[in-house]
């Protein structure tokens, strides 16, 4: 019984140490395209308890040296997540510590199978050129209209982290 009273007490610890740390800090959540060759950061949302949830767009979130957030694992392979967070830090000053990846998998899995085509078809800027332009949104609300489209099955967030297609990573 002690040891189930020891596990029990550092689970909570860690959960009051993630409350305050989201209090604190924002999340940032990654949606990542792990298809591509070297993945990208193809949208992104800080959600926090005082802050909010709000949209941050990839293209438009960059360092020092001017590169984006979609280019993390290009900018510093070794540790993608530490160039996200000065990326963020840089463009709208708040500095995130924890971050949650979300590759197309789990997305999918947790909003329904084709949520991807859906974000294409209606962003109006899908990232391939004017000439590819499909739809009339703008990428949050793209996202948003898809996500909120979909069949959230919640139930599969469990399955996706153990699957590791979601990731925490504290920086």
């Amino acid at each position: 019984m002690k040891t189930s009273g020891k596990i029990l007490g550092v689970i909570v610890l860690i959960i009051v140490v993630l409350l305050i740390f989201t209090t604190v800090s924002p999340i940032l959540i990654l949606a990542e395209d792990t298809t591509e060759g070297t993945p990208g950061v193809d949208m992104a949302a800080k959600i926090s308890p005082l802050g909010g949830f709000d949209w941050v767009y990839p293209g438009s979130s960059y360092n020092a040296n001017g590169e984006t957030l979609h280019n993390i694992h290009l900018i510093d392979p070794d540790n993608p997540y530490a160039a996200a967070r000065e990326i963020i830090s840089y463009t709208y000053k708040y500095t995130p510590h924890i971050i949650v990846s979300v590759n197309e998998q789990a997305a999918e899995a947790i909003f329904g199978l084709g949520l991807v085509d859906n974000i294409r078809a209606n962003d109006a800027y899908n990232g391939y050129g004017a000439s590819n332009v499909q739809g009339t949104m703008s990428r949050g609300d793209a996202v948003s209209t898809a996500m909120g489209g979909g069949t959230f099955n919640p139930l599969e967030i469990p399955v996706q982290l153990l699957m590791g297609n979601i990731k925490f990573y504290i920086v």
